[in-house]
């Protein structure tokens, strides 16, 4: 019987040959990736796939008998369970009609039993752990902003001291200035009669110039 053989089998019992090809398809996929990822399926009454490591070794040809180093490997292995290793033996017969040949699972092993508990403990060990380091990850980042803010703010504080210095400096140096102008005014004045009266004493040169003329005239007039 091969995978056509097998969908055409089941196909009455799942409502028709698309759903029961799906049906397979869905059930070889899910075997064959639990047995790679290196778990063991097992099918109670049927029978239990594994992975199964193997060392590396020496074997021969079987044509040549040269010797030859095989590689470590790993194979799936069947083990058949004890009702399939019966029917076919011969001990037990196969149930007629609709019955199962293989036994339906017991109650409680559909939903998992032990080891699926184990594994809803340990995801949900991991997902607290993962809640955990996110919860950390965001404490140090709000640590970290708030340390960025504090020095961003105290360098503000810092840089609105030195403007207001830069603006009492300024202050002085105009309220200073106005001062320096009034020194210099008084100053200008104070020089500014001095240069008068020297103007002023001018005028004598002229009267001793006339004085020199009109005896120049007299003496003149006398010859």
């Amino acid at each position: 019987m091969n995978k056509a053989q097998l969908v055409e089998a089941i196909a009455d019992k799942l409502g028709g040959r698309q759903q029961a090809a799906d049906a397979v398809d869905a059930v070889l996929d899910a075997m064959v990736r639990a047995v790679v990822a290196g778990d063991r399926v097992s099918v109670t009454g049927f029978g239990s796939f594994e992975k199964v490591d193997r060392p590396a070794r020496y074997a021969r040809n079987p044509q040549t008998g040269e010797r030859v180093r095989v590689k470590k490997t790993s194979v799936p292995r069947f083990r058949a369970g004890q009702g399939f290793k019966d029917l076919v033996s011969g001990t037990k017969k196969l149930p007629k009609g609709d019955e199962v040949a293989v036994k339906k699972a017991p109650k409680g092993s559909l939903t998992g039993g032990a080891s699926a508990t184990v594994k809803k403990a340990a995801a949900k060990k991991t997902t607290a752990a993962k809640k955990a380091a996110v919860k950390k990850t965001t404490a140090a980042a709000k640590k970290t902003t708030t340390a960025a803010k504090k020095t961003t703010t105290a360098a503000a504080k810092k840089t609105t001291v030195k403007k207001a210095a830069v603006k009492k400096t300024t202050a002085a140096a105009k309220k200073a200035a106005p001062a320096k102008t009034a020194a210099k005014k008084t100053t200008a004045k104070k020089t500014a009669p001095a240069k008068k009266a020297v103007a002023k004493k001018a005028p004598a040169k002229k009267t001793t110039a006339r004085k020199t003329t009109t005896a120049k005239k007299t003496t003149a007039r006398k010859k």
